[in-house]
């Protein structure tokens, strides 16, 4: 038979043979560095039977696919090390996921973190077996018993949620056997650097109302180099928590009084407003307009829109004069009625609309984390009504406009398109229309993209904008989403120069995602040590003695003067002591003023990450500080 390569060549084999007997055949070296397969688009085991027309790529560690099919068996040999340690646990899911793997358990006590230990120096002892990683199938009926026989009700009811005719795979290892689709590694001992991370409660199918399930997070890598790598990264970032640096910095907090619902603080307010600012600068650059639309509306909007039917469960609603109200979950309604308000002339498209609505979502507490995810957020929303001729020339605006946005801020993205899901409404020659439309907006602007199949919306395709900050972490922010159904939903209609009415299509599209989400990213991404023009406190004045004092409040009025955010440290404390709290408190410049500078009527100049940078008139300073904050440099 003949097996087609990642180049295009073809490779001989006899029938029968495994992906393992292709690698040996091409080198012995890609055998050995081997963790899986691809076959036919599909990541599958070394093991798979290959068959005649088959493509194949060999996949290492050094791949996405071969690195989960490390974890995913991680989890076996941690879920194989608990049943040694913990013989009575029973078993529900092990996973490989994005950073590493878990599994989840059904233990009288959860773990504690010496539990932790004892299981991870199992799971060296199983590493060092070299067991074989065996699969095996068995018919639905057999499977079920073969579970019920080891009392392992969680995997009885996960086969019997599958047809009656499937057949169902397990692997076995040693004295463990789990049902799994696979793939995994052929055995234990190609795990060298893994670690157990934490361990924390887990509903049983994520349904708040079974059995809370205490899950094992873990990570591994195929090198101990970047697993300490990766470990380093995390202490970084728990230095760079948000929800720490907000309350240090005293921009935002979260109470117990309003779960999901945080509490801007008055610098919190002067970084929200200056990025609201700039987004209101940029927006009216690019051509928008902006609008406000209400936070509560009736039930028959939402019921014209579809999401009573389809999002109820997330809405906060309520009841007004006997009448069904809910708390916006989200500004289209409302822009729809906005545009039906008057008359619209094809002269009048494309028509951008942006709103900074504040939006009410109800999130499961457990789901809550920090900024990052919360009940109430302001979407940075635009709407932009169009015809079809107009779609390509307004996805390339709106991502010119979301390279200015990022790269202010130093962020790069990654682009995925995400295309016609099963669910789908409308045509699909307008489906096809729609994604090669984006498709070629961003090929043509020198884009590169990703495919994410079928995970568009029901109404349209999207592009969506994933933003990597200094860890090398990634935030999904940005999107645009082509709507072909809303428009029709509300009969949106314009004037063509035909004299005939015709319905627009139209974008839904966000840059920040929204306000508060954003803040959290870019506040781990500067460690909160934002730049000057964002900084809610941009000069720190440091008199050195009271005799110095009045000279200081006469630089502060002029920096005031001139739109720098100041604030003077009048305490009697000494001028390290007051350094050091400016510092802390991340103030890009502190002016440091005794009677040296009083009577030449300067300022020493400290910066946040220069150090001292000597003595200059205050004329100087201002002139400097200003350009910076005009500019908007990091």
């Amino acid at each position: 038979m003949k097996i087609i390569l990642k180049d295009g060549s073809t490779l001989e084999l006899e029938a029968g043979c495994t992906a393992l007997d292709a690698a040996k055949q091409i080198s012995e070296g890609l055998a050995r560095n081997a963790a899986a397969a691809e076959i036919n688009g599909e990541v599958c085991d070394l093991r798979s039977e290959l068959h005649d027309g088959d493509s194949l790529n060999i996949l290492g560690l050094d791949t996405e696919g071969g690195l989960s099919t490390l974890r995913h068996t991680a989890s076996h040999i941690m879920a194989q090390a608990v049943m040694h340690l913990f013989p009575d646990v029973k078993f529900a899911i092990g996973p490989s996921i994005a950073d590493g793997f878990y599994y989840d358990f059904d233990t009288p006590e959860p773990f504690s973190a010496e539990d932790l230990e004892k299981i991870e120096a199992e799971m060296k002892k199983i590493v060092k077996e070299k067991l074989p990683l065996e699969r095996f199938e068995l018919p639905r009926a057999e499977a079920i018993k073969f579970m019920q026989d080891r009392d392992q009700p969680y995997k009885v009811e996960l086969i019997e949620d599958l047809p009656e005719d499937a057949i169902i795979s397990f692997y076995r290892q040693g004295d463990f056997t789990d049902l799994c689709a696979g793939p995994h590694m052929q055995d234990t001992s190609k795990l060298k650097a893994f670690k157990l991370m934490n361990a924390t409660g887990a509903y049983w199918r994520g349904d708040s109302n079974r059995k809370m399930l205490c899950r094992i997070y873990g990570t591994a890598f195929a090198k101990k180099d970047d697993l300490d790598s990766y470990l380093q990264r995390l202490e970084e970032a728990k230095k760079r928590d948000h929800r720490k640096l907000g309350k240090e910095l005293g921009l935002y907090v979260l109470m117990e009084e309003g779960p999901g619902f945080p509490f801007f603080l008055p610098k919190g307010m002067i970084l929200r407003n200056t990025l609201i600012e700039y987004w209101r600068e940029v927006h009216k650059r690019y051509g928008y307009v902006e609008i406000s639309t209400p936070m509560i509306l009736s039930r028959h909007l939402w019921e014209r829109s579809g999401h009573w039917d389809h999002y109820k469960d997330n809405m906060y609603t309520t009841v007004i004069d006997d009448e069904d109200f809910a708390i916006k979950p989200m500004n289209c309604p409302g822009g729809m009625l906005v545009y039906k308000n008057e008359p619209h002339s094809y002269r009048d498209l494309p028509l951008r609309v942006g709103e900074l609505g504040l939006v009410h979502r109800h999130e499961l507490s457990g789901a809550l984390h920090g900024l990052f995810r919360v009940r109430c957020f302001t979407q940075d929303d635009a709407h932009i009504f169009m015809t079809w001729e107009q779609m390509k020339d307004e996805i390339k605006n709106v991502v010119t406009l979301f390279d200015e946005v990022y790269s202010l801020f130093g962020l790069n993205y990654q682009v995925e398109l995400s295309t016609m899901p099963d669910d789908h409404m409308g045509d699909e020659k307008d489906w096809e229309f729609a994604e090669n439309t984006l498709r070629d907006a961003i090929v043509e602007m020198g884009k590169d993209y990703i495919i994410n199949k079928g995970d568009g919306a029901f109404y349209g395709p999207k592009l969506d904008f994933h933003i990597e900050d200094c860890l090398g972490r990634t935030w999904q922010c940005g999107t645009i989403q082509l709507d072909m159904q809303l428009p029709e939903r509300f009969e949106l209609e314009y004037t063509g120069a035909d004299g005939a009415k015709h319905r627009p299509v139209m974008i839904h599209r966000v840059v920040f995602g929204s306000i508060e989400r954003f803040i959290g990213v870019i506040t781990e991404h500067f460690a909160g040590a934002f730049p000057t023009w964002l900084s809610p406190v941009q000069v720190k004045v440091l008199p050195i003695t009271d005799r110095s004092a009045e000279y200081a409040a006469e630089v502060a009025a002029q920096l005031d003067g001139a739109g720098v955010r100041v604030e003077v440290d009048t305490r009697n404390e000494k001028i390290g002591y007051k350094i050091r709290e400016a510092q802390m408190q991340k103030i890009p410049y502190m002016l440091i003023i005794g009677d040296k500078e009083a009577e030449s009527r300067e300022v020493s100049v400290r910066s946040r990450s220069d150090g001292d940078i000597g003595a200059m008139p205050v004329e100087q300073f201002v002139e400097k500080v200003t350009g910076e904050i005009k500019s908007r440099a990091r």
